[in-house]
């Protein structure tokens, strides 16, 4: 092994070793960034029951009752509350099939508990959570997205926050329990 001095008689050092820990802390800092990467999804929900409007087997819009976080448009990261209501939806324009196959998706999930994902955040702006005793009228498009995935649960604010409604579980219209039960 040959080694290399300076002109003031010093060691020169060795780079190579030196470029290999670089390389190294810029790759770990950039899977420390990566790790933390912002939550595209648009709605998280528990869904209780679905109604297609005219009908099951030609649906131009859908009424989805249950639980929702909505996603907040301006901040990658934050979520709304979760809250009950229902979501009421028309056909995409030009992706009537797609959005038809997600309806069946999300039917398939209704009453099951199961926590759902749909919609992308940029298209959260047109969509609106109405109350258990909102007039259903003027229903939103539906959001564009990855189509309806299934969640697993884990320790994530609007998931906790679904999994804790679901537990409170009300209905507007249900009869008061009688005097003594």
């Amino acid at each position: 092994m040959k080694i290399t001095f300076t002109s003031n008689g010093q060691p020169r050092p060795r780079l190579g070793n030196l470029a290999k820990i670089l390389c190294a802390a810029a790759l770990l800092a950039g899977a420390a960034s990566a790790a933390r990467a912002s939550d595209p999804t648009g709605i998280y929900a528990f869904v209780d029951r679905v109604v297609f409007e005219p009908n099951e087997a030609a649906p131009e819009r859908i009424q989805v009752w249950g639980g929702f976080a909505l996603a907040k448009t301006e901040n990658r990261d934050d979520y709304h509350d979760a809250e009950r209501g229902f979501m009421y939806f028309r056909l995409r324009p030009s992706d009537e099939e797609v959005c038809k196959k997600e309806w069946a998706d999300l039917k398939s999930v209704a009453g099951t508990g199961q926590i759902v994902a749909f919609g992308s955040r940029p298209e959260n702006k047109a969509i609106t959570l109405r109350k258990t005793d909102a007039k259903v009228e003027k229903p939103d498009v539906y959001p564009k997205g990855w189509g309806m995935n299934k969640v697993n649960a884990r320790d994530y604010t609007p998931l906790n926050q679904l999994v804790k409604l679901q537990g409170k579980k009300t209905d507007a219209k249900a009869p008061p329990k009688p005097p003594g039960k």
